[in-house]
């Protein structure tokens, strides 16, 4: 049997593509995990709702102490770092509206999180 076959995975083609897409759409800001040991990987399930004065973020942590989650916000991106005994894990989460990150609230039960913030205010008009 000839074991000489390519060992080039096309699944990673794709996830390469659309990473190269999103990137180009969102502004260099999207990594896909493709399996390493660090980040949520395919662990994660994770929806961002956008309600009328609200933006919030409901992510599946299962396994990690509240202790051991540290959120941080810029008004743009939602970074969720949090550890378990088997991983640690770091996600950027670019919000698909600016955010009043002063405003944020954050639940951590059963194994889910959620982080609800204010919608940031409009620009103000400027008058010439």
């Amino acid at each position: 049997m000839n074991n000489d076959r390519d060992d080039h995975d096309p699944i990673d083609d794709i996830l390469r593509e659309i990473e190269r897409v999103m990137n180009e759409m969102m502004g260099d800001d999207v990594h896909i995990d493709r399996g390493g040991s660090a980040g949520f990987g395919s662990d994660l399930h994770l929806d961002v709702f956008e309600e009328d004065e609200q933006l919030r973020v409901v992510a599946d942590l299962p396994g990690v102490e509240k202790d051991a989650i540290d959120l941080k916000c810029d008004g743009d991106v939602l970074t969720v770092a949090a550890a378990s005994d088997r991983r640690d894990y770091e996600e950027r989460i670019r919000l698909p509206a600016t955010v009043d990150e002063h405003s944020a609230s954050a639940t951590y039960n059963n194994g889910v999180l959620e982080v609800t913030f204010d919608r940031a205010d409009d620009s103000a008009d400027i008058d010439l």
